[in-house]
């Protein structure tokens, strides 16, 4: 188990053993993630009812579900910054209540016209932001040989997207439009409610005293920040991009049934958020390195299967639910590296850029993907640059980043 010389200042629970309080507020803080992205990936299933019912282009249809998703990502910088100051007990109640205006103006008015759509994804992504809260509070709990776990136990509730494309076309087709959004505003307001009252910061947890300019800009000048936001770009990016596209993708380039493409890419999303703990788990016994450099290989491998567009059934669904495995372990693997590396009164403001990062990931390749399909007819295009960018981001992880962890950890085994 790698062992690291904890941070000055770093006022987390010491040894391997975990008290039951910290797991509880760990499933607590997961809950609220969920609940959270619930509502952010409000907008994708119903994509391509959208561009029908309104005659979207592919390209405005891919903005559409792309909104919510650079607006939560540039949200967590923010976000993350106030994490560091305020704590997760304060934050997490506020994002859950403020998202709840976008989603329901969304069911109740907002899905009337394109622009109409586009306000409220703006501010829907309020919700995704929720992810830059979670971190710096659940690694607080934790110390440092068990916070590769708990976060990506954390990590599993970005399945929350998966409760979407389960239930959102379902309810929309069993009721009205407004239902989907009226049950995620509920849920969310509980949630909300039983944060406020239960939620508790670490003990002895760091608050930063500089004001937020300056602790940002500290934030920036870190290696760990740059390196660990290239990787999320690839690694959570990838996931975000086909857990918002891949109902597109798989109706438009296999003729696919809206309901067959949402029940697929919550497949996806499952196998993907069951995949982030084990990453994170992984990276406490061998080293985030090791981790990120055998998923990164398999999501090379996969996109350029995938790129030549073969038959769904085997091999079009191994290379999807390969790649889903593959980008679920690698973003554990990611924050693994966080916690080991980030100053501890720095994780929330390291994790609000790196969690930007991975989410703008995401938001480039839907619109990329709608314009290549658009201009060639094909998706081909788009799967080999995935596959290219997969590459860089495993070259650089077996030097730059390798080197980086061994001087920061001398003592520990070799990544």
């Amino acid at each position: 188990m790698v062992q690291v010389l904890r941070a000055k200042g770093d006022d987390a629970p010491s040894g391997a053993a975990v008290s039951g309080r910290a797991w509880l507020m760990l499933a607590l803080a997961t809950v609220g993630f969920a609940v959270n992205f619930w509502a952010w990936a409000l907008l994708s299933p119903l994509g391509p009812r959208f561009k029908d019912g309104l005659a979207l282009s592919s390209f405005e249809q891919s903005l559409l579900v792309a909104v919510p998703v650079v607006v939560g990502s540039l949200g967590r910088i923010p976000v993350g910054v106030l994490t560091d100051r305020f704590g997760g007990r304060v934050m997490f109640p506020i994002v859950s209540a403020v998202t709840i205006v976008p989603v329901l103006y969304l069911g109740l008015a907002g899905h009337s016209s394109l622009a109409a759509l586009l306000a409220g994804g703006l501010f829907l992504g309020i919700g995704g932001t929720a992810f830059a809260v979670g971190v710096p509070f659940v690694s607080g709990w934790f110390p440092p040989e068990r916070r590769g776990l708990a976060i990506g136990i954390f990590g599993m509730g970005m399945g929350g997207t998966a409760i979407s494309a389960l239930t959102t076309v379902k309810l929309v087709d069993a009721n009205s439009m407004s239902t989907p959004f009226l049950i995620t505003a509920i849920v969310l307001a509980a949630y909300a409610l039983v944060a406020a009252l239960v939620l508790r910061d670490a003990p002895g947890r760091t608050v930063p005293t500089e004001p937020l300019a300056r602790r940002l800009a500290a934030t920036l000048r870190l290696g760990v920040t740059w390196r660990a936001s290239a990787l999320y770009a690839v690694a959570f990016g990838g996931y975000v991009a086909f857990s918002v596209y891949l109902p597109t993708y798989l109706k438009t380039g296999y003729g696919l049934s809206q309901a067959d493409a949402a029940n697929r890419m919550a497949g996806f999303v499952l196998l993907a958020v069951a995949m982030r703990p084990v990453g994170g788990w992984l990276s406490d016994r061998v080293g985030p390195v090791r981790v990120l450099v055998g998923t990164l290989a398999v999501v090379l491998a996969a996109a350029f299967v995938q790129s030549s567009t073969p038959a769904l059934a085997p091999v079009g669904t191994i290379a999807f639910l390969s790649m889903a495995a593959a980008l679920g372990a690698a973003s554990g693997a990611v924050f693994a590296l966080v916690a080991l590396m980030a100053p501890a009164n720095k994780v929330g403001s390291v994790t609000g850029v790196v969690g930007a990062a991975g989410g703008l990931g995401g938001f480039l390749p839907p619109l990329v993907m709608g314009s290549l399909y658009g201009a060639y007819g094909s998706y081909a295009i788009g799967l080999v640059l995935l596959a290219l960018v997969a590459g860089a981001a495993l070259a650089f992880t077996g030097t730059g980043v390798r080197h980086a962890l061994t001087r920061r950890t001398p003592t520990a085994p070799s990544h």
